[in-house]
């Protein structure tokens, strides 16, 4: 009896250890205006989830409910700019006030991943969203393209975070030219 206690005690202590993060927790904004936040942002680059691999023209949407929770539509073509569309409406719920910077995003009740505003320019043109545990990122902006240099910045600010930017994909977009 008291072995089996043990080897209990053994299993979960090891189950822990396994979940602790080796990462000094990612640095989010510390202010972040939600009604300016919301709107359309186009996904420059990402690590990608499954559901993610192969998206071309992915755009990322985010409305007020009137319960404080964020409507989400993440909307992208698959394996090409004329393959099939597919569509997610997972639901954002922001976990820390007031700073508003850290979310759950729900696709399956009752799991709430985790969806952190690491970084937002000052015209809320370009912003970062990462993970805890740096297993995922998106880069997005409000226009398809951004600047190389923008890019790289970005980039280098996921680095001092501890994201290995290797396994950072461009994700490929293509939109037709707006007329005058």
């Amino acid at each position: 009896m008291m072995l089996s206690l043990r080897l209990i005690g053994l299993t979960c202590l090891s189950i822990l250890m396994g979940c602790s993060s080796t990462h000094t927790p990612i640095r989010t904004e510390s202010q972040v205006d939600l009604n300016r936040f919301m709107g359309d942002w186009y996904v420059i680059a990402n690590i990608p989830t499954f559901i993610e691999k192969g998206a071309h023209n992915a755009v990322e949407s985010y409305a007020m409910n009137d319960d404080g929770s964020i409507a989400t539509t993440f909307r992208f073509r698959k394996e090409s700019f004329d393959g099939e569309i597919k569509m997610y409406h997972p639901t954002g719920y922001v976990t820390d006030d007031p700073s508003n910077a850290i979310w759950g995003m729900q696709f399956v009740w009752p799991i709430k991943a985790d969806y952190r505003i690491v970084y937002i320019d000052e015209n809320y043109t370009q912003t970062i969203i990462g993970r805890e545990k740096r297993d995922y990122v998106w880069i997005m902006a409000r226009t398809p393209t951004i600047p190389d240099a923008d890019y790289r910045e970005l980039i280098s600010l996921l680095t001092e975070e501890g994201y290995d930017t290797s396994l950072i994909q461009k994700v490929p977009q293509q939109w037709p030219e707006k007329s005058e």
